[in-house]
């Protein structure tokens, strides 16, 4: 049996499309790497993936907002093969700049309706680029990506974090529809780790089928477990990252 196949889609000032190739490819994938240009002129090659990938970065310079031309560009060359994507029940995965991407292109918390974003990600409270390590909770529910995953540290990276719904009663409704996933939560000492002021401590997000998750924090940094920074007396040297988890569940979900 073919392993599973991922198609990690990147776009100019994508920078982690390679470590998130990887990762993929750690968990027992196969991993492409494509330009979105290269996917627009034959968009039915998305069609030989059953995981779709956009990883973090800087897209087109996060040029008027974050992730917005690379968003524009999906929604104009892109819907109609993405939604077919979808619609067979390929995973969707947006991390950190991909999760921007997946708000604004509507894939995910979209107004059923009127197709009208529910949600975005606005700047840091603080105003500050913000590059740190965070406690997070994980509340699966039927997220694919998540399954098995309960308290965890990952690392951020990001100017634009700051996770606000369109109107509190979005934030109820999606709240509890049990679509916040992944929350910053407080560290050992009990101090909160909301690093950008998220409402309700969000760090990510899933559709309603628990198959399109979009999240800040960044998993493929953490696929070892000597990449996290006080590894030593903590973690089994040869051991995984807590990141890997989240590949891993994606492979065997389509496997």
């Amino acid at each position: 049996m073919l392993a599973p196949r991922a198609l990690v889609l990147r776009a100019p000032g994508t920078n982690c499309d390679h470590e998130t190739a990887y990762a993929f490819e750690r968990a027992g994938g196969l991993a492409r790497r494509m330009h979105v240009r290269a996917l627009a002129e034959r968009p039915a090659a998305a069609d030989d993936f059953q995981i779709l990938c956009i990883p973090g970065g800087f897209s087109y310079g996060d040029d008027i907002a974050s992730g917005r031309i690379f968003a524009l560009e999906i929604r104009t060359r892109l819907a109609d093969a993405l939604l077919r994507f979808r619609d067979r029940g390929g995973l969707v995965l947006g991390i950190c700049n991909g999760f921007q991407v997946l708000l604004q292109t509507g894939l995910l918390l979209a107004d059923p309706a009127s197709g009208a974003a529910l949600a975005s990600l606005a700047h840091n409270r603080s105003g500050r680029f913000i590059d740190r390590w965070v406690h997070l909770r994980a509340i699966p529910g039927n997220c694919v990506f998540l399954q098995g995953l309960g308290g965890i540290e990952l690392p951020v990276a990001h100017g634009e974090g700051r996770f606000v719904t369109r109107a509190a009663a979005d934030f109820a409704a999606l709240d509890a529809a049990g679509q916040f996933v992944l929350r910053y939560a407080a560290g050992p000492d009990g101090a909160p780790t909301n690093p950008n002021g998220a409402q309700g401590d969000v760090a990510g997000a899933c559709d309603p089928s628990g198959r399109i998750l979009g999240l800040m924090p960044h998993p493929e940094r953490f696929i070892d477990a000597t990449q996290h920074p006080a590894w030593a007396g903590r973690l089994d040297p040869a051991g995984p990252g807590a990141g890997l988890a989240v590949f891993v569940n994606a492979v065997k979900a389509v496997s």
